[in-house]
């Protein structure tokens, strides 16, 4: 993050446009701490950083009232929410996070201490998985939209691509928790709390996707989207079908709750809600899974005539397979 001049903090503003972009910039910096793989962080034109495996980047964009609403969550959870969607992309090739570089596009009239408790939000989740943030931009605009780029390091990298005929797939973290929580608070609903509070601030399992990759996953990708929509990715980037066992896939209580109060299935919330960052993975059949995968289908040829998707239970699915950006 920086910014051609200087500025002090005055801790009497109180939008960003009485702070003016160089104090906002400041005023991100200092509260910002660093790692030991930070050589150069926020001030100069780049941020260096030193990495010992493979290199890894994603970049994510979150706009308001699109990825996130501020009547919904406070800038605190936004922050955590944005810096774990990124992070869970690193975390889906098996990598670990060293740094990430943040851009803010926001209204004049936004409080800076909205913006003060979004950076502390991104701070804590990076924390998690002992990255820093480095560097970044700001600029004004009428729609508040936080951009974050993740660069990471992996031994060796699971890509979507490498899912064979005869390997299991399997998942990590939670599902269904961040859709359901979606739904309720779509209907003016503020509980279940722990659904509610998935979809807030999710809980990428962090320690998975390395753990999937040292087992010998040859496919991964994180559940941003849904399951079903994001398996697919898997299926045609590797010329398969991919067959779901609805009696698998793990079903949380919140989740029957709110399906229940809806009149909807449980497992429609698993198989297609998004937001939940869990990881999804084939492995070899003769591979163990590692404690924190579990297993929930399997990888199958492609039948004459047909084409690369996912199946549940032999079927093809009934209804929409998850979240569409541009629908």
């Amino acid at each position: 993050m920086h910014a051609s001049g200087g500025g002090t903090r005055d801790l009497t503003v109180e939008t960003v446009s009485e702070l003016g972009e160089f104090g906002l910039v400041e005023r991100i910096t200092r509260a910002l701490p660093t790692t030991d793989a930070v050589l150069v962080g926020p001030g100069d034109d780049a941020a260096e950083i030193t990495v010992g495996g493979t290199l890894v980047v994603s970049t994510d964009v979150l706009v308001d009232q699109r990825h996130f609403r501020r009547d919904w969550s406070t800038a605190h959870e936004v922050g955590r929410k944005a810096a774990a969607a990124n992070l869970s992309d690193i975390n889906a090739m098996g990598g670990r996070a060293t740094a990430l570089t943040l851009a803010l596009a926001v209204p004049g009239d936004l409080p800076v201490a909205w913006i003060d408790e979004l950076v502390r939000g991104i701070v804590e989740e990076c924390e998690l998985v002992g990255a820093a943030v480095v560097g970044g931009d700001v600029t004004a605009s009428d729609v508040l939209t936080i951009a974050v780029t993740v660069i990471g390091e992996a031994d060796r990298t699971v890509r979507r691509n490498g899912a064979k005929v005869g390997d299991i797939v399997a998942v990590a973290g939670t599902l269904g928790l961040a859709g359901a929580g979606f739904a309720a608070l779509s209907r003016g609903f503020r509980s279940p709390r722990a659904a509610v509070e998935a979809h807030r601030v999710p809980h990428p399992p962090y320690d998975s996707g390395a753990s999937g990759a040292e087992a010998g996953a040859t496919a991964m990708i994180d559940v941003s989207d849904g399951l079903l929509g994001d398996l697919a990715h898997v299926a045609r980037a590797s010329g398969v079908q991919i067959d779901l066992s609805s009696e698998q896939v793990p079903i949380e209580s919140a989740v029957i709750t709110v399906a229940e109060a809806l009149g909807r299935h449980p497992v429609s919330f698993v198989l297609t809600g998004g937001d939940d960052y869990a990881l999804a993975a084939t492995f070899p059949p003769e591979a163990p899974l590692p404690d924190d995968w579990n297993p929930v289908g399997t990888v199958v040829a492609v039948p004459a005539g047909d084409h690369p998707r996912v199946t549940v239970d032999g079927l093809p699915w009934d209804g929409e397979a998850g979240h569409e950006h541009f629908r």
